[in-house]
């Protein structure tokens, strides 16, 4: 028996720990689980331990609960044989539900299960912008239906190079030039003042930031410019012409007003019961014609939560709320 020690005015003593495993591509687990958070999760009872992925899970055990952000056959089947075994461990996330997330069609259809009546908060609503999903080549048809200028985005999102290749098309002679191979989705753009909402989601904790986005695009910039299509690569000097010269961006950013937190809380627990996973965040812009109209625009699996100040204590937060959830299973 371990010789007793007085607690101290400034610390709680853990009488239980809990071993939390994390798996994924070891450049993703060094930016979220950094020292910072391993020891603020230490001083909660919370040992966060990455797993070794040239060695089998039976090895590494006990786990608790086993996060992961790894999608290959070889760690499906270790992970589902696993489980088999222990069936009290806790998963985040299962396989079926992230790969929706993969697919920017998936992705927003969770929107279709909600009833009209739930996307509003008094004055306020959310949605998503008009998008098509083009198929096959002869789909043509299906672009009457979009207002340009719209954004083409590979069909899948599953973090390749080939997924982040998408363009800002001005016009119809833009979208016939640029060639684009199906599948793909084209999606409606809308003028949102450079500013988009990043709302972090972990279980029922969520947390709203700013962050720069494409600047507006003028009904002059669109006629005039003599320009069909522009490559995301080249945003940026879009953004300098945009601008005037005293315009300062990280100025924009900070005067921005966040959404109403209460809303935004609103839409983050309506699209964690929808999509049933814990770690996502989710892209918002705030709609220039009407400030009161909210456009979720993309959601992405296992964030970069360490881009945010103070991530540490949201992500112990659930950590603690699984754990919690574990021991009434049991």
């Amino acid at each position: 028996m371990p010789p007793s020690t007085a607690p101290s005015s400034t610390a709680t003593t853990i009488s239980t720990r809990h071993r939390i495993g994390y798996a994924m591509a070891p450049k993703k687990a060094g930016s979220v689980f950094q020292p910072s958070l391993i020891d603020h999760a230490s001083k909660q009872g919370i040992d966060l331990v990455q797993i070794d992925l040239n060695k089998s899970l039976d090895e590494q055990a006990p786990f608790d609960i086993i996060l992961h952000k790894l999608y290959d056959q070889e760690w499906r089947n270790q992970l589902q044989q696993f489980c088999s075994k222990h069936q009290n461990i806790i998963i985040i996330d299962k396989h079926e539900l992230i790969e929706k997330l993969h697919n920017r069609v998936t992705m927003l259809q969770v929107f279709n299960n909600l009833e009209q009546t739930e996307h509003h908060h008094h004055q306020y609503s959310f949605g998503i912008p008009s998008q098509v999903f083009v198929n096959n080549e002869g789909d043509t048809s299906l672009f009457k239906d979009l207002t340009f200028p719209v954004i083409a985005k590979p069909l899948l999102a599953n973090g390749t190079d080939g997924s982040h290749q998408m363009f800002l098309i001005f016009n119809q002679e833009g979208l016939n030039t640029i060639n684009l191979q199906p599948p793909f989705v084209l999606q409606e753009f809308t003028n949102h003042g450079g500013v988009v909402f990043k709302v972090y989601v972990a279980g029922k904790h969520s947390r709203c930031v700013k962050r720069k986005s494409l600047p507006d695009i003028s009904d002059e910039r669109i006629n005039d410019s003599g320009e069909n299509f522009i490559p995301f690569s080249q945003i940026s000097n879009l953004a300098e012409q945009e601008q005037s010269n005293e315009d300062s961006m990280s100025m924009i950013i900070e005067e921005t007003e966040l959404p109403p937190s209460e809303f935004v809380t609103e839409i983050a627990e309506k699209l964690r019961d929808g999509l049933k996973l814990h770690l996502f965040n989710f892209d918002v812009i705030r709609d220039n014609n009407d400030p009161n109209r909210y456009l979720v625009i993309d959601i992405n699996y296992f964030p970069g939560y360490a881009k945010m100040t103070g991530y540490e204590s949201m992500l112990t937060d659930f950590f603690l709320d699984l754990v919690k959830s574990q021991n009434h299973q049991e």
